[in-house]
């Protein structure tokens, strides 16, 4: 479909459906064709730095080290719960250290939720409100890391500070 879109002209909607795969399957070369594309028409959100290729590995192996940490974790509390009578407080410190640990990697490293700009010339305003600061306008095809909602706008990350954008002007890739 990406490659279809951009055959057509219709960069932002290539980007979403490139946006899209790499989302279910990160992959480096599914990012450089993007930050390609991005860069071609002018498009802010698509770094290329050392930084977003580990991120990159991070999102593609995620899933399968949560799933072997989650294991770990009922097997070591069955483990305990077996033996709570000969296990000692050591254990159960470690185990709970362990739990500790998984949380923090469920909730630090978790991928983030991105959108694309739908639209063309989409403000981008200092708070929830049209009579709030004007801050840019964003081109369609502009990718923000999405921060949160409220009503109608979505809280995005614009340049190390937060900014808001109407919904129907964001396209959030799932």
């Amino acid at each position: 479909m990406a490659y279809t879109q951009e055959g057509l002209g219709h960069y932002p909607a290539a980007l979403y459906y490139l946006s899209l795969a790499q989302v279910w399957q990160p992959r480096h070369a599914t990012w450089e064709k993007m930050v390609d594309l991005a860069q071609q028409h002018r498009l802010t959100g698509y770094p290329n730095t050392w930084r977003q290729n580990l991120v990159i590995t991070i999102q593609r192996y995620y899933y399968r080290l949560l799933q072997v940490l989650l294991l770990l974790a009922v097997a070591g509390g069955t483990l305990l719960l077996v033996r709570r009578r000969t296990a000692d407080r050591a254990w159960w410190a470690m185990y709970a250290t362990y739990l500790l640990m998984l949380g923090l990697f469920l909730n630090l490293l978790s991928p983030g939720r991105v959108g694309l700009v739908s639209r063309p010339r989409a403000p981008l305003m200092a708070g929830p409100s049209a009579g709030s600061a004007w801050l840019t306008t964003a081109a369609a095809g502009d990718r923000f890391e999405v921060q949160g909602q409220q009503d109608i706008w979505y809280r995005v990350q614009w340049q190390g500070r937060d900014a808001y954008i109407r919904r129907p002007d964001l396209l959030i890739v799932e």
